[in-house]
């Protein structure tokens, strides 16, 4: 029963967006937008009961993964990490369930507008560079090379190193709404490749400089 009370919040904020599509369901037709290109149009239209399963995807996943992954992490040490794993839950949670609220009224209202998701997934992007540090050594998140994997030393290192990276390239992309529309995805996409192909090879390099001492 303690166990449960504890995730009372977690459940709580992955049903949110459940609430909110019941509460909207009757204004819904029967054929809603399920998909937008990049420049906000509708280019995919499906069955609203589709929505539900977008819902589950979003946030039902995300909660039943970190529900399960301390339990089943090889080296416990996602255990350890104690309410930094809680809060981290909780942030990642609180994330999606506003995205897939945001997607909810995109459908109500037949209109998207992507400028305001890439401030928010920046957001989360520099949330998560700034946790990077607390994360231990893990199969499940983080930076896993097959270096940061096999030294401690170089998960902290790369850690240390792609924590910055990520910090200051989710601000990055959070400022992107103030360029042109039609290089605002290209941008995203460019700071995206980077800050997730440098901690790698940054990790190899590290590696390669512990065996050669």
């Amino acid at each position: 029963m303690e166990k449960f009370k504890k995730e009372i919040p977690f459940i709580a904020v992955a049903l949110l967006p459940f609430v909110y599509l019941a509460y909207i369901w009757n204004e819904l037709p029967k054929e809603v937008p399920m998909h937008w290109n990049a420049s906000g149009e509708i280019d995919r239209w499906g069955d609203k009961s589709e929505l539900f399963m977008m819902l589950f995807m979003l946030t039902g996943i995300t909660y039943f993964v970190f529900l399960i992954i301390p339990y089943i992490d090889p080296k416990q040490k996602l255990q350890n990490m104690g309410n930094k794993l809680n809060n981290l839950r909780l942030i990642l949670g609180l994330f999606m369930s506003a995205l897939a609220i945001y997607i909810l009224y995109s459908v109500q209202q037949k209109t998207s507008n992507p400028v305001l998701i890439f401030p928010l997934i920046g957001l989360l992007f520099a949330f998560l560079g700034n946790y990077f540090k607390t994360i231990k050594p893990n199969y499940f998140i983080g930076i896993r090379t097959p270096w940061t994997l096999e030294n401690e030393e170089v998960w902290k290192k790369t850690h240390l190193m792609g924590g910055k990276l990520w910090f200051v390239g989710g601000l990055l992309m959070a400022l992107t709404f103030v360029l042109p529309n039609e290089i605002q995805l290209y941008t995203f996409l460019g700071i995206t490749i980077v800050i997730s192909i440098v901690p790698v090879v940054y990790s190899y390099l590290e590696f390669k400089k512990i065996k050669n001492q």
